[in-house]
Formats: structure tokens, sequence, C-alpha cells
């Protein structure tokens, strides 16, 4: 007959330790029985914590932890009410600051178009944001008239013809004003609403630049400025630039019959004014018989 599982359980502890038979068992486990009640009245932790501290072996199991008191939803409201947001994430939840502006002169006109309102809506905010951080004074976004567009086109052909479809579609639009802002703030605010544009949204800008009286002296000092930082790369620019010096040499190289034959002053409707009979069809000339002409007119 099989032992039960408790008995097996005795016995193989008894193999494991190698007890004699001659040796008490019960004088093993009195110190065990006497240590454990001192044990119990010398502790005052909690029984999860006694636990963790008597086993500390890998793998044992832990105490289950005690149960919780239940939650009052009110007393999370008013903890979470009492968290400090920082300023950055409290911005989000209002209103674009604004700067005010000095000398109420504009400087650019952006125009946002969009067939979706919460698209228009959300970059309208984000531009009226960067130009905040970018200390332009910005008016807007205001609402500007909506562009609807219609077409009534056919559902079929032959006989249907009179059975026809129509389409609309509605564009959105917002402008915003920038005030007092420098040329290359407001480029760099441009640049950046450019490049963090969002889907389905589309810009377009109109800038004005101030300057003052002297344009062309500040123009003439800017190009010195920039040939003398360029040095000799300059000339690569446009072609040779040594050949604009000499403008009588320029001058006879394009009013030349070459010249004029290379870029199809003979060819029919050609168009050049100072050729005779230009918007006529006239026999093609090649290079050798031009030359030949020229310089029979030259020798007499």
């Amino acid at each position: 007959m099989a032992s039960p599982a408790y008995a097996r359980s005795l016995i193989n502890l008894t193999k494991r330790l190698k007890l004699s038979p001659n040796a008490p068992v019960q004088t093993r486990h009195a110190p065990i029985l006497s240590i454990a009640p001192q044990r119990r009245h010398e502790s005052t932790l909690p029984v999860a914590q006694t636990a963790t501290q008597l086993d500390r072996t890998p793998g044992a199991a832990q105490a289950p932890p005690p149960p919780s008191a239940p939650i009052d939803p009110s007393t999370i409201e008013q903890e979470l009410a009492g968290i400090r947001l920082p300023r950055a994430v409290q911005a989000t939840y209002l209103d674009p600051l604004r700067h005010k502006t000095t000398h109420n002169i504009k400087t650019c006109e952006l125009q946002i178009r969009s067939y979706s309102i919460r698209n228009l809506e959300v970059f309208a905010d984000f531009a009226m944001r960067a130009a905040y951080y970018l200390k332009l004074p910005a008016k807007g976004p205001k609402p500007l008239p909506r562009i609807t567009e219609r077409w009534t086109v056919p559902r079929s052909n032959f006989v249907h013809k009179k059975s026809q479809e129509n389409f609309e579609r509605v564009t959105l639009r917002r402008g915003i004003e920038i005030f007092d802002g420098h040329s290359e703030t407001v480029a760099a605010w441009l640049g950046f609403l450019k490049k963090r544009q969002y889907y389905g949204v589309g810009m377009k800008a109109n800038v004005w630049e101030y300057g003052g009286l002297e344009v062309g002296q500040d123009m003439d000092a800017e190009a010195e400025r920039i040939a003398e930082r360029l040095g000799e790369q300059l000339d690569l620019v446009g072609g040779r630039r040594s050949l604009m010096t000499k403008e009588e040499r320029v001058k006879g190289m394009v009013e030349g019959e070459p010249f004029k034959g290379q870029w199809g002053a003979y060819a029919a409707m050609g168009g050049a004014q100072s050729v005779p009979n230009a918007d006529r069809r006239v026999a093609t000339k090649t290079l050798k018989s031009v030359v030949k002409i020229e310089t029979g007119l030259d020798d007499a």
C-alpha cells in the first residue's frame, strides 16, 4: 500500500538529514520550538516586512501586500490640481502670447490656406507662437473670406447629358500680420514655418523691406564688399568678365553675321530686326559664305 503524500515528505526529510535511529527527533526540534515564540514577541515590524527580512533567499515566496484602502476620486483631483506644471506646458492650454508694436510698421503679411478647418487652426496657432518666441509683434489670425469654387459636369454622355452633377471646393483662409520686424528675423520665421509646415496647409507671404534714401550708395558698397570676399571667383560668374570691359568688342560679336546665323537669325521667322528679310523664308547661309560676303564689303 502506498504511503500518503505527507508521510512521504517526512520520510524524505529524514533521509536528507541522515538521522540516526538512536537520536530522538524531539531534541532536534526543541530549540526551534523555543525560539519561535520568542521571535514572535520581540518583533514589532509588519508581517510582510518581517517575512522579507527573515527569508532573503532568491526565489522565496513573499507575503502578499496588505489590502489598500479605496481611492477617493475627489482626493485624486485635489492632488492633481496642486501639481504645478511647467510654464511651457501651461502655455499650450492658453492663447498665444503677443508682443506690443512700437512703430506699427508692417513688414510681413502671411496668408494661410487649407481645405480643412482643423489643420488651418492648428497651423495658425503654431505660427503665432513661433512669432512670439522670435520676438515679432504679430496680429491675428484673422479670418479671411472663403474662396468657393463650383463645377457642373454631366454624369454621362449622349442621351444622359441632361443628368448633371455639381462639385464644390471651399478654401478657408487665415491672415497673420507682422509689425516692426527685422527682415532677417522675418525670413527666419518664414523659413521655420516652411520647414515645419503642416500637411494640407498652404502659405503665401508678402514681405516689405525699408531702407534709407542712399539706396544706390548702399548697393555699391555691398557690391564692393562681395567682390572683395569672392576675389577671383567673381570672374566665373556670368562667363568671362574680362570681355565686359571691352564694350566695342562685345558689340561687334553680338551684331556680327556669324553670331546672328548661329542663333537662328536667318531661319524662317527669325525675328531679328537688324537682319534684312528676317521675317521671310530665305536661304540659310553657311559661316564661310558669310565671311566672304563681309570681306567683299570691306574691300569695296
